[in-house]
């Protein structure tokens, strides 16, 4: 059997983004630069995975 080097890597990161379990409230007046461009991204992202979604409906 024939390893790949590529898959191997990925299959051992994938335990570094697993969630700690901690539930972490926002706080809009305590962002910082960093955590307002997370926020925009992550808002895109989900703009993207819902038009997605209703295109391959």
């Amino acid at each position: 059997m024939l390893q790949n080097k590529d898959n191997d890597q990925i299959s051992n990161t994938a335990g570094a983004f697993q969630s700690d379990g901690l539930d972490v409230e926002f706080s809009q007046e305590l962002a910082d630069q960093d955590d307002l461009v997370a926020q925009e991204r992550s808002k895109a992202a989900d703009q993207r995975a819902k038009a997605r979604k209703n295109n391959s409906q």
